[in-house]
């Protein structure tokens, strides 16, 4: 369960997390042992010839193994799922461990320079030329270049600040592996204080470099919302059907992933199940738009311009879980009339019912105005009733008294599908019949209702009936079945 969506993540895009994980793990691993050989080969040619810059290069080497180390377990922590303890995942190792290797870099750059400074003022610039020193420079600018290009690709397809951060290193070792290696031909040619200068020309640079680097990761544990995304995010948003507008978008950047919450207003009639599906809908297409991002959505409910009274009234039901049915709207010259049937449990006092209905008709006031009329006709609701089905003779005769009086209605014909259960209460009786499809909903309920009334009074036993009324079809639909001769 992804604690930032509280929805699960797909199965497609968990596997795309994995393979991003491994492929990141395996650069920074592979990028510990080349930093080891090139340590080595750079110190021992350091200190052969003497050479500042050299010698330089090599702690730098030294320092990339552990900055990439120290990558190579972040990476491995941020990638943990979410706990009791970090409910976001553990993403902002790689945040720190960026942040610690520039401190390392502010380190280096400020020894060599103060090592540079030193021999400048006490005119110690000789070193020893060595064709294996520069042998060993060449073939570095060879690998810190495949190293800063293989590490700037992955971390820009996977996002990673802890690999951006040792691609940004490891650009700095190579420009300070040519700078050394122009150092020493300046020596050649008979300028030896070229090898201190370089150095401190190199340590000015890894400190710029630092400085921007630091200045990413502070923005990133700060929370800093990536420049442009929160208005992308909300033009996104705002274009899907269903959602009236945004309130608010926050994000955050979390190692390689964004986190945040999008808050939508939604139309206050639309159902539960229907702002369940808008909520789903806006977190896919942000996931689609910004893959690796994990988004909460939160929804509010407002009220739109389009909406009928007769859709407030029914909001104000369903807020109060009150039934209501039969709800006629008037306009007249100075006010307006609102009047409902509304349903309470059988089995409470009219005093107990009142209150419930006075409680609805404040509240549509509140809603309509203090000057709408709003009557109310409190119906009883029947309860849940446990019953059987009734036995085949009674099932007959209720069968037979619903076809003699639908027999007498210009409307109602074909009774059929009748079902009767015994319950405490009495009788309940379920029915279809066919009518005119052309007739309206009024004309027809009034003749089931009709029918209703006739069965009831002819078999008080019966408490409940429920006629179910379908078109009337031109042409009977029959079943026929045709074999071959």
């Amino acid at each position: 369960m992804n604690r930032a969506t509280g929805t699960p993540p797909s199965v497609d895009t968990t596997a795309r997390i994995s393979i991003t994980e491994r492929r990141k793990e395996r650069v920074a691993l592979v990028s510990i042992f080349v930093s080891a050989l090139l340590t080595i080969a750079k110190g021992f040619a350091g200190f052969t010839t003497g050479s500042l810059a050299l010698i330089s290069d090599a702690a730098n080497s030294l320092l990339d193994i552990a900055a990439t180390t120290m990558t190579w377990l972040a990476i491995r922590a941020a990638h943990k799922p979410a706990d009791d303890e970090h409910h976001y995942g553990h993403g902002k190792f790689e945040s720190l461990s960026a942040l610690i290797e520039t401190a390392f870099l502010f380190l280096l750059s400020g020894a060599v320079a103060y090592e540079g400074i030193r021999r400048l003022a006490s005119g110690q610039t000789a070193f020893l030329f060595s064709w294996v020193a520069v042998a060993v420079l060449v073939g570095s600018i060879l690998v810190d270049g495949w190293r800063w290009w293989t590490l700037r690709k992955v971390a820009a397809e996977t996002n990673s600040e802890a690999l951006a951060a040792d691609a940004l290193h490891f650009s700095s070792d190579l420009i300070n592996s040519i700078f050394v290696l122009i150092a020493i031909g300046a020596a050649q040619l008979g300028f030896p204080q070229a090898d201190p200068i370089i150095a401190i020309g190199v340590s000015v640079f890894i400190a710029i470099a630092a400085f921007r680097l630091a200045r990413r990761t502070i923005n990133t544990l700060l929370d800093t919302a990536p420049k442009g995304l929160g208005d992308s995010i909300t033009l996104e948003v705002e274009a899907l059907p269903g959602v009236v507008g945004v309130d608010h978008v926050r994000v955050r950047p979390a190692g390689g992933h964004v986190i945040g919450e999008v808050g939508v207003r939604v139309s206050r009639t639309l159902p539960l199940e229907g702002v369940q599906m808008l909520k789903d809908r806006v977190r896919e297409a942000l996931m689609q738009e910004h893959p690796g991002s994990f988004f909460t959505v939160t929804t509010n409910p407002v009220q739109l311009d389009d909406e009928t009274v007769m859709e407030r009234v029914m909001l104000i039901a369903a807020r109060l879980r009150v039934p209501l049915h039969h709800v006629t709207v008037q306009r007249l010259a100075r006010r307006l009339s609102v009047s409902f049937d509304l349903e309470v449990d059988q089995r409470l006092t009219l005093g107990e019912a009142h209150k419930i209905a006075s409680r609805v008709e404040l509240a549509i006031r509140d809603e309509l105005g203090p000057d709408v009329e709003v009557e109310s006709h409190i119906e009883p609701l029947v309860p849940q009733l446990d019953g059987r089905e009734a036995d085949a003779a009674t099932v007959a005769r209720v069968a037979l008294a619903l076809a003699e009086q639908a027999t007498a209605s210009a409307v109602i014909s074909e009774v059929h599908s009748v079902r009767v259960r015994e319950t405490p209460a009495g009788l309940v009786v379920n029915y279809h019949c066919r009518a005119n499809g052309e007739l309206n909903v009024a004309e027809v309920h009034e003749q089931v209702d009709l029918l209703e009334r006739l069965v009831r009074a002819g078999h008080p036993e019966i408490c409940r009936v429920v006629g179910h009324a379908e078109p009337l079809a031109a042409e009977p639909l029959r079943l026929t079945s045709a074999h071959p001769n």
